[in-house]
């Protein structure tokens, strides 16, 4: 408790603009830790479903128990869900329904990321602006008591240090987390992808299969 009694007493001697940089940074971890649980909770696919998905000798009846089993909100499901319930439509159409949910899939997993990436660049600005300011009262020290108050001058360099160092930090934390998520969004979209095709050939297959058999009889 004292220590962070000792760390709040130094960023305020960063002056006003360590308010908002908090509040970004407040925001920042709040965007990682929500981002983090709908990745654990609702975007991982499960592994026997992937090996039913991928293995062209499985049955549809096993993957629809699958997707069944998994939380309807699941990312996953709703997108092998979109495939399964048009699989007996023409594989253009299915195509078209599986689209449409990973785009819809598409724009959850990405919201909140343009927060972060505004408080990668505005951080180190307000940031910055507490550096003009604090430099501003330190230089506004000198000039009118030259060099009498010492102490109101190093209040003033350091609140330009703090706010310049808190601003960076923030920055640092969101650039990482956007550059994580954004790669971790890429590459669930991506298996999704490879996934959707796998069944989409796989309805073609069954379906040229069945006019070739047609035709003999």
């Amino acid at each position: 408790m004292q220590d962070l009694q000792q760390a709040w007493t130094v960023l305020q001697l960063g002056g006003p603009m360590v308010y908002p940089l908090l509040l970004a940074a407040v925001i920042t971890v709040a965007i990682l830790l929500d981002k983090s649980y709908v990745y654990w909770r609702y975007t991982r696919p499960p592994g026997p479903l992937l090996r039913l998905a991928e293995s062209p000798a499985s049955r549809w009846a096993d993957l629809q128990s699958q997707v069944a089993a998994l939380n309807p909100q699941h990312h996953f499901a709703r997108f092998l869900q979109a495939i399964l319930q048009h699989r007996g439509s023409p594989p253009w159409w299915i195509e078209s329904r599986a689209g449409d949910e990973a785009q819809v899939i598409e724009r959850a997993l990405g919201r909140g990321l343009w927060i972060l990436e505004t408080i990668v660049t505005a951080a180190p600005l307000m940031g910055l602006l507490g550096t003009i300011t604090g430099m501003m009262d330190a230089f506004h020290l000198i000039g009118s008591k030259g060099l009498v108050a010492p102490k109101g001058v190093s209040s003033g360099v350091a609140e330009a240090l703090i706010a310049t160092a808190l601003g960076l930090a923030i920055a640092l934390v969101a650039l990482f987390g956007y550059n994580f998520f954004s790669r971790l969004q890429a590459r669930t979209l991506d298996e999704m992808e490879r996934i959707g095709t796998r069944l989409v050939d796989r309805v073609r297959l069954e379906g040229d299969g069945a006019g070739g058999s047609h035709e003999t009889a």
